[in-house]
């Protein structure tokens, strides 16, 4: 009587499973919360635009009364897109989904679709600890989501057809823009005079990432001679 090895079941996260689906659902569904996201952006305006209408006030009175709502609007709506733009250039290349890279993805959305919550608080409550804390964590934590994505990604080539030396770079991008939030929420709250223009930090992104890539790629030729 001879016995047989006991069938292995496919990993549904390796890109072999009956979990992985098209990819293709996943990027229209995630193209749309991100474009309802952004549109969400300009409501506490509109509604700011309607009640200087009942109260008979001038535009030019408007646009100074909400100057710092207008900023937020257009800091947030251009970061928004950002992340988008990153996100659309990651998954440009994935062709099958897993289950986990499907909660991920929820998880990165969850991020955008919350933003515009703490961007109608700016302009419109007093400027404090907490209300930096809220903005710019959030902005950090979506920074995270696509860094834990393309960490992901990197560990399943299955669902994918980028190369890993790209995936590396991203995440190496993903880690100093999310290390340079953070930086700027310690120095906006450390030094109240500088505030929110601490996020002009993320300008160091691309420099940053250049010489930090021209130091893993010298060290990966040192070890491999």
């Amino acid at each position: 009587m001879t016995s047989s090895a006991p069938a292995v079941e496919p990993d549904p996260d390796d890109g072999t499973g009956a979990a992985v689906t098209s990819a293709e659902r996943l990027k229209a569904f995630t193209d749309a919360v991100v474009a309802i996201a952004m549109t969400l952006l300009i409501l506490p305006l509109m509604e700011s635009v309607t009640d200087a209408g009942a109260e008979g006030g001038g535009v030019a009175a408007w646009f100074g009364e909400h100057a710092e709502q207008l900023m937020s609007f257009a800091l947030s709506f251009a970061l928004i897109a950002t992340f988008w733009l990153a996100n659309h250039r990651i998954f440009a290349k994935v062709e099958r989904t897993s289950p986990t890279l499907l909660w991920l993805t929820i998880g990165w959305m969850f991020t955008i679709v919350w933003l515009p919550v703490p961007t109608a608080m700016l302009g419109a409550m007093e400027t404090d600890d907490a209300q930096k804390l809220v903005y710019i964590g959030s902005l950090a934590l979506t920074s995270v989501m696509s860094l834990a994505i393309r960490s992901y990604l990197l560990r399943h080539p299955a669902l994918h057809d980028i190369a890993a030396p790209r995936l590396r770079r991203g995440i190496l991008a993903d880690a100093i823009t999310t290390g340079l939030f953070l930086i700027a929420l310690l120095l906006s709250i450390l030094v109240p005079a500088i505030g929110y223009w601490a996020l002009f930090l993320l300008l160091l992104v691309s420099p940053l990432h250049t010489l930090a890539w021209r130091a893993v790629d010298r060290g990966a030729r040192r070890s491999s001679t």
